[in-house]
């Protein structure tokens, strides 16, 4: 079936959008250019053949290949257990913000067992390896910002302290996205909070560049800025 897939792959890459994708994921020498509807479409027709089969003999030889992976967990008929297993399975292959970003998107399951969900990330967020700490945190801001869960929401972005560059962007990102949906919940937080200053002021700055923020509310925002 591998064989199959990466000719399939092959025929859908586009020169120009791999040339377009590498400049946005620098290091990943091995991007075919193929679109992620196309990916997701592909994902959506193994999912409904012998998946299981599939992900036990892919292989990691392009970028694209290991996106499908992760849209096949995503998108396969399971049951919890299965999920977590598959889950983990693949989380040790993410390199990149991409493919963790569009796995965490994809796992709509998370929405239907939260209290699963919650205490299988929370070793995530400390985990040692960068990807896998990223996957926490964009997993808490795709399905778990909401008032019922804020405040655990903050205080386990706050834990996570993975020195990793994308590790930090990913928490930053969360925590400006607990302001922008929930200000009032959050503001506290960014009033006082053990987030080192990078991380900080990174989250200030995507709150700041919202188009969902008022003028006077980043006013407020940008004077939360820590002194050098």
């Amino acid at each position: 079936m591998d064989t199959t897939i990466q000719q399939q792959l092959a025929a859908l890459a586009e020169p120009e959008y791999q040339k377009f994708s590498s400049r946005l994921l620098p290091g990943i020498s091995n991007i075919l250019g193929v679109r992620l509807p196309m990916l997701r479409r592909l994902a959506k027709q193994i999912s409904h053949e012998d998946w299981r089969v599939y992900l036990a003999q892919a292989q990691d030889t392009s970028f694209e290949e290991v996106m499908l992976q992760g849209l096949v967990i995503g998108c396969a008929p399971m049951e919890l257990s299965e999920a977590f297993e598959w889950i983990s399975w693949f989380l040790p292959k993410i390199n990149n913000w991409s493919v963790c970003d569009s796995f965490c998107n994809s796992l709509k399951i998370a929405q239907r067992y939260p209290e699963d969900f919650w205490q299988f990330l929370l070793p995530c967020l400390r985990s040692q390896q960068e990807y896998i700490v990223r996957f926490g945190a964009v997993m808490l801001l795709e399905y778990y910002i909401h008032p019922q869960r804020i405040e655990q929401v903050l205080y386990q972005l706050e834990q996570a302290k993975h020195p990793g560059y994308y590790a930090r962007k990913a928490v930053a990102w969360a925590v400006s996205i607990c302001y922008i949906r929930l200000p009032k919940e959050t503001m506290p937080f960014l009033l006082e909070n053990q987030l080192d200053d990078f991380t900080y002021r990174k989250a200030l700055q995507k709150i700041i560049e919202s188009q969902k923020i008022d003028p006077a509310a980043k006013v407020k925002i940008q004077a939360l800025r820590r002194q050098k």
